[in-house]
């Protein structure tokens, strides 16, 4: 693998990780250092692929998001794991595979997102909403709710670019359509409302 450039684009960044022996699993702990501000980004980045799975996104994906999401809503600087989570990581077949798929989009959505609106994105308040979201959408993503894997991991992708191309005006868009998400699937549905009863019965109250 390529050393991965801190100020890189999001298409290198993924070539980047996708290139090595399939086999190898990429340890997380290795892969954030030196990235600073923008390791939230590759760390929402390496939880998509696993989010499009339903069962292995409860497993795999959601437990990330909601580390990322609680960090960016407690203002953190740069990402922090636990030593659990810092050895371990996908093996880089999964980003192989998710590399050939999205390279082709992630082109042409480079013509567009670009560094702008930075108070939607270094701004206190703003990460911490932004973090809020990421934890809902993590909690959401471990629910069984049918046929709604796919609308998350598309907008953890839209979530991920904002932050690594630092586009406060995508970062508006995700907002936007994570909080309708929240909304339709989680509130309406009443299964965020249900589990979060069921976490405070067993383990504040």
């Amino acid at each position: 693998m390529r050393t991965i450039d801190g100020e890189a684009g999001t298409r290198a960044l993924l070539d980047a990780l996708a290139e090595g022996d399939p086999d190898d699993v990429l340890r997380l702990g290795t892969l954030l250092q030196g990235l600073g501000p923008r390791a939230f980004g590759v760390l929402l980045f390496l939880a998509i692929p696993p989010a499009f799975f339903p069962g292995v996104a409860a497993f795999i994906g959601s437990p990330v998001i909601i580390l990322v999401g609680l960090q960016l809503l407690l203002a953190r600087q740069s990402a922090w794991l636990p030593g659990w989570l810092a050895s371990r990581g996908p093996h880089r077949r999964l980003l192989i595979r998710f590399d050939e798929r999205m390279s082709p989009w992630l082109a042409r959505l480079e013509r567009w997102i670009k560094p702008r609106w930075p108070g939607l994105i270094g701004h206190p308040l703003a990460s911490m909403f932004t973090g809020l979201l990421l934890v809902l959408l993590g909690v959401l993503l471990a629910l069984p709710i049918p046929f709604t894997n796919v609308v998350f991991a598309l907008l953890l992708l839209l979530l991920a670019l904002a932050l690594l191309e630092r586009d406060g005006a995508l970062m508006l868009l995700a907002w936007v359509a994570g909080s309708a998400a929240v909304l339709v699937f989680g509130v309406l549905s009443g299964e965020l409302a249900i589990r979060a009863a069921w976490w405070i019965d067993h383990f504040v109250l």
